[in-house]
């Protein structure tokens, strides 16, 4: 039998620099948006991300989207 994918949800990760450690390495830390519909185009979730980016004081350093879904037979 075939597999069929259903699309459940999707998150939105954001991973912002908030400095560096004692070896020079860039710190991040995330902010995760739930609920992000799943067939939003990755580029309107990509402009979302950066509208969300200029509001806030650390640089943007990741985007990741992280989708979820169900397969079935």
């Amino acid at each position: 039998m075939a597999v069929t994918k259903i699309s459940a949800m999707s998150r939105l990760v954001l991973g912002f620099e908030v400095g560096m450690d004692e070896h020079g390495v860039p710190v991040y830390r995330n902010q995760t948006l739930q609920n992000v519909h799943p067939d939003a185009s990755d580029q309107d979730v990509y402009d979302v991300a950066q509208a969300l980016a200029s509001l806030q004081s650390y640089p943007l350093g990741y985007v990741h989207r992280v989708d979820q879904a169900q397969l079935i037979e």
